[in-house]
């Protein structure tokens, strides 16, 4: 299934640098990789996307950020931003930020686009913290690879490749999300 939704997003005066906020929705998913520059933008685009097109906004607060601070305040990479544009998704306005310590407590779902996220999370989680740390890849459907690979060191067909597979894997993960919230019922 294709989306092709065309979806604004927040100024970035809503979002100052470093900041982050769940709003007091249901559920606040955190998209993270290395950088936020590639990977874990078109993840938060195309998650909103297809919250958006489920009629499920006003639900989910939805971010995206970087373990790294390599590229705090920085635009996603332009090959990120075409891709998502060529399907509808506008993400030009997305801003890099890092990880922060509340970033733990404000979100409910940290969801990281590889294993070494993934640890990176998992180590970083402070003592008691309850979100949940998983991998994108978990909820793609069919043969997936273990990882969302990272397209920034590959031409452009590298971000083709990471939009269809976070493509195929959002609508899963809306699904598990909104199961876990019937079985904490």
């Amino acid at each position: 299934m294709s989306i092709f939704v065309m979806v604004q997003f927040r100024p970035l005066t809503d979002r100052p640098l470093g900041a982050h906020h769940a709003s007091m929705s249901d559920h606040a998913v955190l998209f993270v990789c290395l950088g936020n520059i590639c990977r874990s933008p078109l993840a938060e685009g195309l998650f909103r996307a297809a919250v958006e097109h489920r009629g499920l906004a006003d639900r989910f607060s939805i971010d995206s950020c970087g373990t790294s601070g390599w590229h705090v305040g920085e635009p996603p990479d332009r090959r990120s931003v075409e891709v998502a544009g060529e399907y509808g998704v506008d993400i030009s306005r997305q801003r890099s930020r890092q990880l922060v310590p509340t970033d733990f407590s404000d979100f409910q779902w940290l969801v990281a686009m590889d294993g070494s996220n993934e640890r990176t999370l998992i180590d970083r989680a402070p003592s008691g913290s309850r979100a949940r740390v998983v991998r994108f890849t978990s909820y793609v459907p069919g043969e997936a690879p273990a990882d969302v690979p990272d397209p920034y060191y590959g031409g452009g067909r590298g971000f083709e490749v990471v939009y269809k597979l976070l493509e195929r894997g959002c609508d899963a993960l809306i699904d598990a999300i909104l199961a876990d919230e019937t079985s904490a019922d």
